[in-house]
């Protein structure tokens, strides 16, 4: 992945009315164009680039949540870019993966549906300071329902909008869902 292929796909990103991806989308241009590794989960000022799937159920109208282990809340599958990633949205997919060992459909082609810059609490074990997460945020089709915890994701589900308000799922995150769907 390089900057200038990411910066492309940031820029293109229609974040129509919604005011908080328009203004993520402009800090992680402006994270592009100024820091050296923008993709290095070592970069803590001003953050680094993370990517996030929204995984669509193959039949139903429902998307794929995990509890985070450390963070205590649901949220969507996702993570840091690898060296080994050919681009961001493989990033996206791989880390859906890794965490629910969901299989997504290969056929579908992931579109970019949401930007996301946020906070992220210290890491004291990786002496890892507060810092930002440029989140991307990536759309996928599973290819079948099976999903299963893991050490990353203790509990893994299908939910659909109604379930997100006892969820306690993010509004960024609902946008970008309905982006995506």
């Amino acid at each position: 992945m390089t900057v200038n292929r990411a910066l492309e796909i940031v820029q293109a990103f229609n974040p129509g009315d919604d005011d908080l991806a328009r203004k993520s989308r402009e800090l992680v241009i402006g994270l592009l164009r100024s820091t050296n590794e923008p993709f290095s989960r070592d970069q803590f000022t001003p953050g680094h680039i993370t990517c996030t799937a929204v995984v669509r159920h193959p039949v139903k109208s429902q998307v794929l949540f995990m509890h985070h282990h450390r963070l205590e809340r649901w949220l969507l599958p996702g993570g840091h870019v690898e060296d080994s990633d050919s681009d961001l949205a493989e990033t996206a997919s791989r880390e859906a993966h890794e965490e629910t060992l969901v299989e997504i459909d290969p056929v579908a082609v992931p579109r970019l549906v949401g930007i996301d810059v946020h906070g992220i609490p210290p890491k004291r074990k990786r002496n890892e300071p507060y810092h930002l997460h440029h989140d991307l945020i990536w759309s996928f089709r599973a290819l079948h329902d099976e999903i299963e915890v893991t050490d990353e994701a203790p509990s893994v589900l299908w939910a659909g909008e109604s379930d997100w308000g006892h969820l306690g799922i993010a509004e960024s995150i609902r946008r970008s869902i309905r982006r995506a769907c």
